[in-house]
């Protein structure tokens, strides 16, 4: 049986270079860049695998698993992101996601984390996990993260709650914290 990926991305040169990448490899591929167009395609075949970035332009890839999930019962679902975060981890995993790997990644590593039978988080890289604590930046980041997905990615009520000025939490969330 061929391999069928939907790959569901807002960035299109990485949507189409992983589709391309996967053609190569002999999957079957789709490309969808919007919601609307991910629900199309998922009703309209049937994929082994569905790979979802998280951040689709103005929407959450979060909202979007529940649909794709009852649209594809048996379908791996990948959260694919490069803003990686606890709280929007164990969300993706609650909602229906059989893993979550964080950008950038190669399709080697999409494809390792597809085939990884255990629920959670894949490394994109080979080392094993080393336990250290966490930057400062990092935490504040992971707990951004956490109102953040508490007010259903609502900005206006996120900044409320940490009582911070909206403009201030948007530049926050613009930026990626370095290590861990």
């Amino acid at each position: 049986m061929t391999r069928s990926i939907l790959i569901v991305d807002d960035d299109e040169v990485f949507a189409n270079t992983l589709a391309l990448s996967f053609e190569r490899k002999g999957f079957m591929t789709d490309v969808a860049f919007s919601k609307e167009q991910a629900l199309l395609a998922a009703g309209q075949r049937q994929f082994t695998d569905i790979t979802l970035d998280l951040n689709l332009g103005e929407q959450s890839g979060l909202q979007l698993i529940t649909q794709l999930r009852s649209l594809q019962p048996t379908a791996n679902i990948l959260i694919l992101t490069g803003y990686a975060s606890i709280a929007t981890t164990v969300q993706a995993i609650k909602l229906g996601a059989d893993n979550y790997l964080a950008k950038p990644a190669d399709s080697a590593a999409v494809l390792r984390a597809l085939d990884d039978d255990s629920s959670g988080v894949a490394s994109n890289d080979d080392e094993a996990f080393d336990f250290q604590p966490m930057s400062v930046s990092r935490l504040e980041w992971e707990h951004i993260q956490r109102v953040l997905n508490e007010h259903e990615g609502n900005v206006s009520a996120t900044a409320r709650a940490l009582n911070m000025h909206r403009r201030t939490l948007q530049r926050k969330l613009a930026k990626r914290p370095v290590g861990r």
